[in-house]
């Protein structure tokens, strides 16, 4: 069972999202708050798996209470204002839900996030890696990768999508955090929960996004944005 919390100033928005949390069968509530403090003081006594938080509350907006978390659980933001689903997606909420919400919108958040929870649940598959190259399986082979191959890597769900120089991406059933491990830190980095990118493919930066082809647009999330801009300050010309 994945344990959620609603957090949400409005009472009857806080009650339909306690009525859909009841009524998906791999979703437990472990409570409801109307506030972001007392929010707060709920996750200091509790262990939570994911929230549904509301972006617009008094005193603390929802966007800066998860902010403020060291180590947050899976994120989904719900609100009446669309504008917010970018910055969202930066602090690594795993969905965005606008309101007025239908239980139709819920499940479809509520099976993404599941999808995470059961992948992190697994044990990671093994790869086999040396300083140029990486063994992986994908459909019922063993695929060698050379490094210098690799754009970026994208997760999907409990799967992991190798996009390449001149080839179709590669599919194979890894956590992140296994080809991470296997990665040369020197010539890679995690941007965000989603994206590991190869350093020496970039070659457009614009507004925390990194840009592939001119049509891929991958966010630095705000977990991960002072060791890319590190990175970039130590290459950068002046």
């Amino acid at each position: 069972m994945i344990r959620c919390i609603a957090i949400d100033d409005e009472p009857l928005a806080l009650k339909q999202i306690a009525d859909y949390i009841s009524k998906t069968p791999f979703l437990e509530l472990a409570g409801l708050c109307e506030s972001a403090l007392q929010a707060l003081e709920l996750l200091d006594k509790t262990p939570v798996d994911l929230m549904f938080v509301d972006v617009n509350m008094p005193d603390l907006s929802g966007m800066d209470f998860v902010k403020t978390l060291e180590n947050p659980p899976f994120i989904v933001f719900v609100t009446a204002y669309s504008e917010y689903a970018l910055e969202g997606f930066r602090v690594d909420a795993i969905d965005y839900l606008l309101k007025p919400i239908s239980y139709s919108d819920f499940l479809k958040s509520a099976n993404k996030v599941k999808a995470w929870f059961d992948a992190m649940q697994q044990k990671p598959a093994e790869v086999m890696s040396n300083k140029d190259f990486l063994f992986i399986k994908s459909e019922y082979k063993i695929l060698r990768i050379n490094f210098d191959d690799i754009k970026y890597i994208e997760a999907m769900s409990e799967y992991i999508r190798i996009h390449l120089v001149n080839s179709k991406p590669v599919m194979t059933q890894l956590s992140m955090k296994s080809i991470e491990d296997q990665l040369p830190e020197d010539r890679f980095m995690r941007v965000h929960r989603s994206f590991i990118i190869n350093l020496s493919k970039i070659s457009v930066i614009e507004r925390n996004r990194i840009i592939f082809d001119g049509t891929v647009y991958i966010p630095v999330s705000d977990q991960y944005k002072s060791k890319f801009q590190n990175y970039i300050e130590k290459n950068f010309l002046n």
